[in-house]
């Protein structure tokens, strides 16, 4: 699947023949972090002549404890991100959790984001579909590659086809998630990019404390072997120190590692493009 059946809006190097980056921080903590990342991120992108998508989430509801941070607040979130579209001209995603939620994200981003959990909940999927912005749907921890042509079916069924597929690997308990990469071109096959969520595929989740560890050590691994067998693009959660990021810091990439990581898998693809 060509980047250049990506017609997002503002989506810019669709035809450089480079994968499709999703990135940024886990979740809108204030203005300065997200400015900060979504500026780095534009530059390297136009240094690699990566298609780029800014991805931040404007309110996290599914944490483990009650006690943890969920967000600043809704529209104060979503203007932020709003404000990274119009500030540096990149296309930007969040996800929601509920059908409500769609028509109020719709206003402000390009892309919805289904997470992982609820891939499989008819009216959120049909109520993102319905804005008409493009749907980036996670594959369930919990399910196979193959099984995602049926989310892929409600979205297309309620008149949307700008859909994309994002694997993050698969939960066999034990506080570990294992990636089959075989997921990707099986997903392909639906006839959607299909994207590599790298640092969430690193996570150890339900940790005995509550909060989610992780293996950001693997972050370059999982990144080659995603470009290597085709991905279409990666996704990768980063922020200038993960040490007190607000949510999911275990396992982010430090934002000053983005550049060599993007620099080496630009290069695997480029090879493999060759082919």
């Amino acid at each position: 699947m060509s980047n250049a059946a990506l017609k997002i809006p503002g989506l810019e190097y669709t035809e450089s023949g480079n994968f499709l980056l999703i990135a940024g921080p886990c979740v809108v903590e204030n203005e300065e972090i997200v400015f900060e990342t979504a500026e780095k991120i534009k530059s390297l992108s136009v240094k690699y002549s990566i298609p780029f998508v800014f991805k931040s989430s404007y309110r996290k509801a599914n944490r483990s404890k009650g006690s943890s941070f969920t967000g600043i607040g809704d529209l104060k979130a979503l203007k932020i991100l709003a404000d990274v579209r119009s500030r540096f001209s990149v296309p930007v995603i969040t996800d929601i959790h509920n059908p409500e939620e769609a028509e109020m994200a719709a206003e402000y981003v390009d892309v919805i984001q289904i997470p992982a959990f609820l891939c499989r909940q008819t009216d959120l999927l049909t109520a993102a579909a319905r804005t008409g912005k493009w749907i980036n749907v996670k594959k369930g921890q919990f399910l196979s590659g193959a099984s995602m042509k049926f989310a892929v079916e409600k979205v297309r069924e309620s008149g949307n086809t700008n859909i994309i597929l994002t694997d993050r690997g698969n939960m066999f308990g034990y506080q570990d998630i294992v990636v089959d990469f075989r997921n990707i071109p099986i997903m392909q096959k639906i006839g959607v990019p299909v994207v590599m969520d790298i640092t969430h595929s690193l996570q150890q989740p339900n940790q005995e404390e509550g909060v989610s560890g992780g293996k950001p050590e693997m972050i370059e691994t999982i990144g080659k072997a995603a470009i290597s067998v085709g991905a279409d693009g990666i996704f990768i959660e980063t922020h200038p120190d993960p040490s007190i990021a607000k949510s999911d810091g275990a396992n982010m990439l430090r934002l000053s590692e983005l550049d060599n990581l993007l620099k080496r898998l630009s290069a695997i693809r480029k090879t493999i493009n060759s082919f």
